[in-house]
């Protein structure tokens, strides 16, 4: 996929919401978010309340957190009236989730409707402050020497940084003991409490890493963090390994697709809108933009991609 430099979507003009479906929305829209409230996924809410105003009815977050972010897309997939008042985001551990399951509970596949893909995650590996690890090489050291005895948190087995954490292992030679949790802000009190000795997750340490509460070891992205240039990248330690967990939102199977569109029209202008855009920038997110059609093919791809890794690396959950 070719992806212009920010600037210049910016730049790009931006239709006015084509609200082409009379009637709709009749009622408010729910937003399903399926991490928990606090950190990077926050910046739903603001989408939501700028695509609100555009739609004529507000759009109402709703925080169902659980199985690494798949009980949100469980909850879509069983939905069947597909009348455009229902959406939600769709984790990467979508497309993961059911391939390392022998019954998954929807099909990625079969059972969403492609609206809009929005961004992914920047990622990193912390410590506390006052942790003994003060570059990534101190902690790989400890994984090798002692096998199992230095834990991490991440979001949920499965997870982006689950997963990533796992080639990291493989093709470092080392041993870390997997703590899953929630989300980012169970994550972060885990290593506050020191009942892990580090975090792999998402941009929502940010905060207690400028603060000095944590200190970051290595990010994850093509490039250095735009907010932590002095951080080096997996590549630049020797790990050849870019982990981004794109996402976008969804609608339930059979949807119209008028209604798709007319969502996806009132959906575009709120993510280029530049308070969003700033929020994006505060958690080193980047912005991926991705129309209906588009979205769909990438899924697509990414299903195909991410069942190959799940099946390389092993992975089951029952």
């Amino acid at each position: 996929m070719t992806r212009l430099p920010r600037r210049a979507w910016l730049a790009t003009p931006l239709a006015a919401p084509a609200l082409a479906q009379p009637g709709f929305p009749n009622r408010p829209i729910r937003l399903v978010v399926p991490w928990l409230p606090g950190g990077s996924a926050d910046h739903l809410r603001l989408l939501a309340e700028l695509a609100g105003r555009n739609l004529g009815q507000p759009v109402i977050t709703e925080n169902r957190p659980g199985v690494s972010g798949t009980l949100g897309p469980a909850l879509l997939a069983q939905e069947a009236r597909g009348d455009g008042h229902l959406i939600g985001q769709i984790p990467i551990t979508a497309f993961r989730i059911p391939a390392m399951l022998r019954r998954p509970p929807f099909d990625p596949m079969a059972d969403f409707t492609w609206v809009i893909h929005l961004s992914g995650y920047g990622f990193g590996v912390v410590v506390r402050g006052d942790s003994p690890y003060r570059r990534w090489e101190d902690l790989l050291a400890r994984a090798k020497a002692a096998p199992g005895r230095v834990s991490y948190a991440s979001p949920g087995a499965g997870s982006s940084p689950h997963i990533a954490m796992e080639r990291i292992t493989a093709e470092a030679g080392a041993s870390f003991l997997h703590v899953p949790y929630r989300g980012g802000t169970d994550t972060a009190q885990a290593l506050l409490s020191g009942a892990v000795d580090c975090t792999a997750d998402s941009t929502s340490w940010a905060p207690l890493v400028q603060d000095g509460t944590f200190r970051l070891l290595v990010t994850w992205g093509a490039e250095r963090a735009r907010r932590f240039p002095e951080v080096r990248t997996l590549r630049e330690v020797g790990i050849d390994l870019v982990s981004d967990s794109p996402f976008g939102l969804a609608a339930p199977k059979h949807t119209d697709a008028g209604l798709v569109r007319a969502l996806h029209d009132a959906i575009k202008p709120a993510l280029f809108d530049p308070r969003h855009v700033a929020m994006l920038d505060r958690f080193d997110m980047p912005l991926r933009y991705m129309g209906p059609e588009e979205y769909a093919a990438f899924a697509r791809r990414l299903n195909e991609e991410e069942g190959r890794a799940v099946r390389r690396l092993g992975l089951r959950m029952d």
